[in-house]
């Protein structure tokens, strides 16, 4: 261990108060003692005898519960799990939203008399461009808050901006209802991580994260196979009506059932003050419970300097960079699918609408099973970590997940690549996208909880600038995948965008896994 590591745990280390136990899961970033055995070495019979575990005494539970019944901790698994719902089902609506243009663009197309590329370009792109940007103001806010109130009131807009969508009368109207749209209905993508966190210990917000993260990565595959039945038959605006009834469904159960899962841990006079004065449901709700209590949290100057004190950081910034490019290409081709299938020959298959809904349940069956591999993977090798790590957990074991995923990205991208361009049977464009979908699904979730456990204090931010970096990544894909593949074919496009991939894991990926434990103390 460096002299600087060893300077950064003695600050976390005994003598410390017993209070300081509530925040030192935070203290000590990316580095948590699991094992009770071990607390008694590294903290002392003191310290480790005072801490709670889980019931089968095994493992130690961080964050530290309070021996109070307003911690999230505290909670039932039952009402957890509720909340768990309630987010996971809200972040499907962003790209949900979105994704339901790609379902009808040639039946948009039509109606308002312009080309599908002409769509693609002025709404869906941009669409997703605006999908990561309200999150970075919405985590200032929850900071200040809360969770519930930000994550009532962006549903409630962006609702009433899909119904513009659905009613619009010109091009010019419904591109902008789907701005606005994407830009309001993007915050569940950054409130999962807080909720997560808040309600859940440690050694189970990995398996959680992992259905919160299958949600959204879910989520834009399935209009386009639902929708692509329908929109032909009848038409476009009963696509987006279905969209309204779907997030009025969502509006509804974070109203009837959410919780504020905020809990200001290490700030005693918040506590105090919740716990002596609960606030009503619709003052949670409205955000008025924590508008009262924002003076006590931290500062809007803080806040907003918050994102680019981290954005620097070496082992975050590399893996947004590798994130962003892996996941954007997989925006780019569920952006771009539906356009090569749909033209004719010989740029494209000159599919049918039914042929080419039916072909993006593909990516659904697949995150489908990226979700329940990636569920015992990371238990797996969190459990092999800490065993060979003596009791102690490091943040940079969760990387081995994406040296398992990459030769599954890149292969199926390479073989997306040759039916694309050779008119090979559908079939093998179902093989190669789908175990392409397994690998972005198990990345993602192996590189957001990295991200989350090397800064506990930031989760919001992380899951900001992560969703950002997305987005970023992806809006582009088509403005240059399409001419490149009628240009040069579909297999040098997809073979390039597999060695850009490649090459930035070698840089980043290898890199921060044997350097991520001093650049976390740095």
């Amino acid at each position: 261990m460096s002299d600087q590591e060893t300077k950064t745990l003695e600050s976390i280390q005994p003598p410390f108060d017993l209070d300081d136990l509530h925040v030192y899961h935070e203290k000590a970033a990316g580095r948590l003692v699991i094992d009770p055995e071990e607390a008694f070495i590294e903290f002392g019979e003191e310290i480790a005898s005072s801490l709670k575990l889980t019931k089968d005494g095994k493992k130690i539970l961080w964050p530290q519960p309070y021996d109070d019944a307003c911690d999230p901790q505290n909670w039932s698994d039952r009402r957890k799990n509720i909340q768990l719902l309630i987010v996971t089902l809200a972040a499907i609506t962003p790209n949900f939203y979105v994704a339901i243009g790609i379902a009808g663009v040639f039946v948009i197309a039509e109606t308002f008399g312009v080309s599908p590329d002409e769509v693609t370009s002025l709404t869906t792109s941009w669409s997703v461009f605006l999908l990561g940007w309200a999150g970075i103001f919405a985590i200032m806010l929850m900071h200040r808050i809360g969770r519930l109130p930000v994550l009532f009131w962006s549903q409630l807009i962006s609702l009433g901006f899909l119904i513009g969508c659905t009613l619009a009368p010109n091009l010019k109207t419904f591109a902008a209802m789907r701005y606005l749209t994407a830009f309001f209905s993007t915050v569940p993508q950054v409130t999962g991580l807080y909720v997560i966190t808040d309600i859940y210990p440690f050694h189970v917000q990995a398996r959680k994260l992992n259905i919160w993260v299958m949600g959204w990565i879910i989520s834009p595959s399935v209009p386009p196979f639902v929708f692509g039945f329908l929109v032909p038959r009848a038409g476009f605006r009963w696509a987006y009506g279905i969209g309204v009834i779907y997030g009025a469904f969502v509006l509804l159960l974070i109203v009837t059932l959410g919780r504020e899962t905020l809990f200001d841990r290490g700030n005693p006079k918040i506590i105090n003050l919740v716990s002596k004065k609960p606030s009503s449901r619709i003052s949670d709700l409205f955000g008025l419970s924590g508008a009262q209590l924002a003076k006590y949290r931290t500062p809007w100057r803080k806040l907003l300097m918050c994102p680019i004190n981290l954005i620097w950081r070496p082992h975050l910034l590399s893996i947004l960079v590798y994130e962003a490019v892996l996941f954007g290409f997989s925006i780019g081709m569920n952006l771009t699918v539906s356009l090569f299938l749909g033209e004719a020959p010989p740029v494209g298959f000159g599919k049918s609408l039914d042929t080419i809904a039916a072909v993006y349940v593909t990516p659904v069956v697949s995150v489908l099973a990226g979700q329940v591999l990636g569920t015992y993977l990371n238990d797996y090798i969190a459990s092999w970590s800490i065993k060979r790590n003596k009791g102690v957990f490091e943040a940079e074991s969760r990387l081995w997940m994406c040296y398992i995923s990459l030769p599954f990205y890149i292969a199926g991208l390479i073989i997306s690549g040759f039916p694309f361009q050779d008119k090979l049977p559908l079939v093998a464009v179902v093989f190669g996208w789908g175990i392409r979908e397994v690998a972005v699904m198990t990345t993602t979730v192996a590189v957001y909880a990295y991200a989350n456990n090397c800064f506990p204090r930031h989760e919001g931010e992380v899951s900001a600038l992560l969703n950002l970096a997305r987005t970023l990544g992806g809006f582009a894909v088509p403005y240059f995948q399409i001419p490149w593949a009628k240009k040069n074919g579909a297999l040098q496009a997809f073979g390039c965008e597999a060695a850009i991939v490649a090459g930035l894991f070698l840089i980043c990926i290898p890199t921060v896994h044997l350097y991520g434990s001093k650049l976390r103390v740095s």
